[in-house]
C-alpha cells in the first residue's frame, strides 16, 4: 500500500508554542506594562500551572464552571476564546485587559516556531508527490503561522474543527481532510502527539504515527522517521 498522503497535527507536532514566560513577557511589553521580575516568574508560573496557554502545558484541573465548556472548546472560535481565557483568569493578573490580550498573542505567528525537522520533513514529501494536509483542533485560524514561517507552500489542505465544528478524535474530522487531499484513507498517514485525538484517524482507516511532544531540543529527529515510513510504504 503507497501512501499517497499525511496528514500533520499542528501544535506540538509540526509546531511548538512560546513558554509561558515568553507569552507573558510579550504580552506585557505589547500592552506597555511593567512588573518587577520576580512578579514576572509567579504569574507565569501561576498561569503556566493553570494550564491557560494553548499549546502550552495541557490544563489538568479544569475549574467546574468550564467543564462543559473545556470540552467542546475547538468546535467554534467563540468556545474556544471563552475556554482559554475563562482558565487564564483563574490567576489574578495586574489589568483586566491582558486575558484578551494573552489570548491574542497566542494567536500571532511570533508565538510559534516550527520543530527543527518540521520544513525537511514537508519539503521531502513535496519531492516525493505526496500530498499533505493539517489536521488541528483549535479555535482560529492557524494559516498565517505556516505562511509566516514559509511552510504554507508545502500543505495541499487545512482541516481546522473550529471550521467543521467538530474536534478530534471524531472521524469526521480525517474525512474533511482525506477529501480536501483526494486521498483515500487508507492511503494516509496521520502523524500527531496525542495518543487520543489523533490516534481517532485509525477508526477512518489511516495509519497513524505519534510523535513525543517534548521540548525541541530532546526532539531533534521526531518527524524524520516519517519519511522513511512514507518511502518504505512506496509513495506515489
Amino acid at each position: 500500500m503507497a501512501i499517497k498522503g499525511v496528514l500533520f497535527d499542528f501544535s506540538g507536532t509540526l509546531f511548538r508554542s512560546e513558554s509561558t514566560a515568553s507569552w507573558l513577557r510579550g504580552t506585557l511589553a505589547a500592552s506597555r506594562l511593567t512588573l518587577p521580575e520576580h512578579e514576572v516568574a509567579r504569574l507565569a508560573a501561576a498561569l503556566d500551572r493553570a494550564g491557560a496557554l494553548p499549546g502550552g502545558t495541557p490544563t489538568v484541573d479544569v475549574p467546574e464552571h468550564l467543564v462543559d465548556l473545556w470540552s467542546r472548546r475547538d468546535e467554534s472560535a467563540e468556545l474556544h476564546r471563552a475556554a482559554y481565557t475563562g482558565i487564564a483568569r483563574t490567576v489574578e493578573l495586574p489589568d483586566p485587559a491582558l486575558y484578551d490580550a494573552l489570548y491574542e498573542r497566542h494567536r500571532t505567528p511570533e508565538a510559534w516556531r516550527p520543530y527543527d525537522d518540521a520544513p525537511e520533513v514537508l519539503r521531502g514529501l513535496r519531492e516525493l508527490g505526496v500530498r499533505v494536509g493539517v489536521v488541528s483542533n483549535i479555535g482560529w485560524d492557524l494559516r498565517p503561522v505556516f505562511r509566516a514561517h514559509g511552510l504554507d507552500p508545502y500543505v495541499d489542505v487545512y482541516a481546522l474543527s473550529y471550521e467543521h465544528a467538530v474536534q478530534k478524535p471524531d472521524a469526521r474530522i480525517f474525512a474533511q481532510a482525506c477529501a480536501g487531499l483526494g486521498v483515500a484513507p487508507q492511503d494516509t498517514l496521520m502523524v500527531g502527539d496525542d495518543r487520543r485525538a489523533d490516534a481517532g484517524a485509525a477508526a477512518l482507516g489511516c495509519a497513524v504515527h505519534l510523535v513525543e511532544h517534548l521540548p525541541v531540543a530532546r526532539r531533534p529527529d521526531g518527524l524524520r522517521p516519517v519519511l522513511g515510513l512514507v518511502e518504505g510504504a512506496g509513495a506515489r
